[in-house]
């Protein structure tokens, strides 16, 4: 009987999902901190979902000028992640609030850094009310 290709026995094979990660998807954070995260999001967001916004967030403070806009020259779609940056400053911000004291403080330490690093870059942030956060309607 003659042999099977190797790609003929492949084919048949099930594809494999995608696997969680097994390593913390923010990096400096105590295992203790990236277990209640993960309790977190089970609970009342989803898988990932805040190392998403911290990326994203990391993104705009490390990438280019362009990207923090001058709010008088921004176009703004309305869709939440989009063109709104302030969406994933929202989101960490009420992870901050939702997490236990000590694994808040850890992840408000890189957040905190991240704020101060786009508040130098950028050229005009107004702060016009103080119970407003800076980063509404303004990036």
């Amino acid at each position: 009987m003659p042999r099977r290709r190797p790609s003929a026995l492949r084919g048949e094979l099930p594809v494999r999902g995608a696997r969680p990660r097994r390593h913390p998807s923010i990096d400096r954070l105590s295992g203790s901190c990236t277990a209640d995260l993960r309790r977190l999001e089970r609970a009342r967001f989803w898988p990932e979902a805040t190392a998403e916004a911290f990326l994203q967030w990391k993104t705009l403070a490390h990438g280019p000028l362009r990207r923090i806009a001058d709010p008088a020259t921004a176009q703004r779609c309305g869709i939440p992640g989009c063109c709104d940056m302030g969406h994933f400053r929202d989101h960490l911000e009420a992870v901050l609030h939702a997490l236990p004291k000590k694994s808040a403080r850890e992840l408000r330490a890189l957040v905190s850094a991240l704020d101060d690093k786009i508040l130098t870059r950028a050229r005009v942030i107004q702060v016009d009310h103080l119970g407003v956060p800076w980063w509404r309607d303004q990036l």
